[in-house]
C-alpha cells in the first residue's frame, strides 16, 4: 500500500483533497453571496463603517456562516474548528497575538509622529472620564483600555471572520493542495475589504487606490502571522485574539491619536505595512508545525517542510 509522509494511504489523501475542494466551492459561493448582500448595503449608505455597526457585524460573520453551510453540506462536522486552547503552544501563541499590534502600533505610529509623517493628538477626548492633559499619559490610558477590555469585546466580533478564514478556509486550502495556501488566504481576505476602501468608507487615505494596495500587502503579511498562530498551536483562539487585538488597539487607540488621513500610518499606511512585515517575518521565521487540532498534525500535500517560504 502506498502511503504519504503521514502514513496515510494515498487514496485517503486524494479523497481528503477532493472533499476539501468541494467544501471550498460551497464556502466561496455562500461567502460571495453574503458579502455582496451586506457590502452593497453598506456601500449604498455612503457612510463610514463606524456609523453602520449592525451591517458591519453581519458582514464580519458571513465567513462563519459560509463555513457552517459548507460543513453541513459535506457533513464534515465542527471538531476541526479547533476551539481548544492548545496548551503551552496555545498560551505562547495568545501572547504573540496580543503583543503584535502593540509593537506595530507604538513603533510605526511613534516613528511617524516623531518624523513628522503624521500628527499626534490625544486619543481620549476631554469628555472621557480617563482624559489626561499629558499627551503621553492620554495615549497610555487609551491603550490600557483597548489592550484589555477593548480586545475582549473586539475578539467577539472578529470571531465571525476567524471561524471562516482560519477555522475553515485556511486548512481546506492546505488540504486541497492550493499553491501557497497562506498567501492565497491572505489575498482573499484582503480583497474582501477592498470595495469599502475604494469608496472611502474604511481604511482609506487621500488616494483610495494606493490605500487599497498598501492595505492588501499589509493584510497578507498579517495573514501569515494569523496562519502561523493558528497552525502552530492547533487552536483558532490565537487568531481570534490577534484579529480582535489589532482592531481594538490600532483603530481604537493609534488611529484616534493621529489627525487627518496620512498615508504613512493606519491600516493602509506604508509605515504600518513595513513594520508589520518586519515583525511578522521575525515571529514566523524557522520551521512551522502544522496542526489541525492541538494533538493532530498534518503536512503540506507536497511533503515539503512548512515555513513562511513554503506555505
Amino acid at each position: 500500500m502506498v502511503v504519504n509522509t503521514e502514513g496515510k494511504p494515498i487514496w485517503i489523501v486524494n479523497l481528503e483533497k477532493r472533499t476539501a475542494r468541494h467544501g471550498l466551492v460551497v464556502y466561496f459561493v455562500v461567502l460571495i453571496a453574503g458579502t455582496v448582500v451586506f457590502e452593497s448595503r453598506i456601500l449604498q449608505t455612503g457612510q463610514s463603517i463606524e456609523r453602520v455597526p449592525g451591517l458591519i457585524l453581519a458582514l464580519m460573520y458571513v465567513p462563519a456562516v459560509a463555513s457552517f453551510v459548507a460543513r453541513l453540506v459535506l457533513r464534515e462536522g465542527f471538531a476541526d474548528i479547533s476551539l481548544r486552547s492548545g496548551g503551552r503552544e496555545g498560551s505562547k501563541a495568545v501572547f504573540l497575538a496580543w503583543i503584535y499590534p502593540a509593537i506595530v502600533g507604538f513603533v510605526a505610529y511613534g516613528v511617524a509622529w516623531v518624523a513628522g509623517f503624521a500628527e499626534f493628538q490625544p486619543p481620549l477626548p476631554t469628555r472621557s472620564h480617563l482624559y489626561m492633559d499629558s499627551g503621553v499619559m492620554n495615549l497610555l490610558a487609551s491603550f490600557l483600555v483597548t489592550a484589555t477590555l477593548g480586545t475582549a469585546i473586539s475578539s467577539l466580533i472578529a470571531f465571525g471572520e476567524e471561524i471562516g478564514w482560519r477555522g475553515y478556509m485556511l486548512t481546506r486550502l492546505i488540504t486541497a493542495g492550493v499553491p501557497k495556501p497562506v498567501f492565497a488566504s491572505g489575498l482573499i481576505w484582503a480583497v474582501w475589504h477592498v470595495p469599502l476602501i475604494l469608496t472611502g468608507q474604511y481604511a482609506a487615505g487621500s488616494r483610495p487606490w494606493l490605500s487599497a494596495l498598501l492595505f492588501i500587502v499589509g493584510v497578507v503579511a498579517f495573514a501569515y502571522l494569523l496562519a502561523f498562530l493558528r497552525l502552530n498551536s492547533g487552536s483558532v483562539w490565537p487568531a481570534v485574539i490577534a484579529h480582535g487585538a489589532w482592531n481594538s488597539m490600532i483603530q481604537g487607540t493609534f488611529d484616534r491619536a493621529t489627525t487627518g488621513t496620512p498615508l504613512a500610518v493606519g491600516e493602509s499606511g506604508w509605515m504600518t505595512m513595513i513594520v508589520s512585515i518586519i515583525v511578522v517575518l521575525f515571529i514566523t521565521r524557522g520551521a512551522w508545525t502544522l496542526r489541525r487540532r492541538p494533538a493532530e498534525q498534518f503536512t503540506l500535500p507536497s511533503g515539503r517542510p512548512a515555513s513562511v517560504l513554503t506555505v
